[in-house]
């Protein structure tokens, strides 16, 4: 009996050890865990709608920074992210060593170049201060929209991270002002033109049509993505998910909804992940 008691005993703590296993872990829920950024969710909580109508249970995460939301997928506590640029998911994933990919596009939202000075990009003079984000990511993705409006050439070399030095030709002899992002509407007042992320732009009140010039869904480079850990890339629950999000229904609904502030991009695996063929 005794034999009998003990056998009972470690099946029954081998099985409570199972279970407690399989509860702190998302991929044996019914339902697929996503991260999101805490701001402006209405695309993700109309997507929650769509997909349980087809079967797919989604529950949103949110995180209000851009570290945890990577760390969390790379640790399994939950399925999937959308929060981030393939550019800055690369970087993130290459420093902190994580076994994550990419597994289908979302939107841009785009950074301009807006001005209080002048209506269009031939009305900048000879010698116009631009403003620009100093941050590294950010400076990069600042030039390559000045060298895509026309009004600069970068060197061979650029990569994305900016610097005054990838100035390859600056024709008009352009004054470039790097300051604090989050301060760049701020020197529309002083500026001839600042380029704003789309953010602060929208916080400023300041409308993408009225720009000077925009990113479009060229700009590969600031793609959004949804990620997964790379052992999960094939699994049907996310593979709907992609779907669903790449549908007409979400396209009509982030174009009608934003209007411009995001803009639906779904390109190809192969196109996204070879982004930097942009920088040559």
């Amino acid at each position: 009996m005794k034999k009998i008691a003990l056998v009972l005993i470690v099946l029954t703590l081998g099985l409570l050890a199972a279970c407690g296993k399989d509860e702190g872990n998302a991929k044996d829920s019914d339902t697929i865990k996503v991260g999101v950024s805490g701001g402006d969710t209405r695309t993700w909580d109309y997507i929650v709608g769509i997909a349980k109508e087809e079967g797919l249970n989604i529950e949103l995460v949110k995180f209000n920074d851009y570290i945890q939301p990577n760390i969390a997928l790379a640790e399994g506590e939950i399925d999937a992210n959308a929060f981030q640029t393939i550019s800055y998911f690369d970087e993130f994933k290459a420093d902190q060593k994580l076994d994550l990919e990419a597994i289908g596009s979302t939107v841009i939202a785009p950074m301009a170049i807006h001005s209080k000075k002048h209506k269009t990009l031939d009305d900048l003079p000879e010698g116009a201060t631009i403003a620009l984000p100093n941050e590294g990511t950010n400076f990069g993705r600042a030039l390559l929209l000045l060298q895509e409006a026309g009004l600069i050439t970068l060197t061979d070399d650029f990569e994305g991270i900016g610097s005054i030095d990838k100035i390859k030709n600056n024709p008009k002899n352009l004054k470039i002002e790097p300051v604090a992002a989050g301060n760049t509407p701020r020197f529309l007042d002083d500026a001839d033109a600042s380029i704003i992320n789309n953010n602060f732009a929208v916080e400023a009140d300041l409308k993408l049509e009225d720009a000077l010039f925009h990113e479009s869904a060229t700009a590969k480079p600031y793609i959004n993505i949804i990620a997964a850990q790379s052992g999960d890339v094939d699994r049907p629950e996310l593979q709907k998910l992609v779907e669903i999000y790449h549908s007409e229904k979400v396209e009509k609904f982030i174009i009608d909804t934003f209007k411009g502030s995001s803009i639906p991009t779904f390109v190809s695996l192969e196109e996204l992940k070879n982004y930097k063929d942009s920088w040559k």
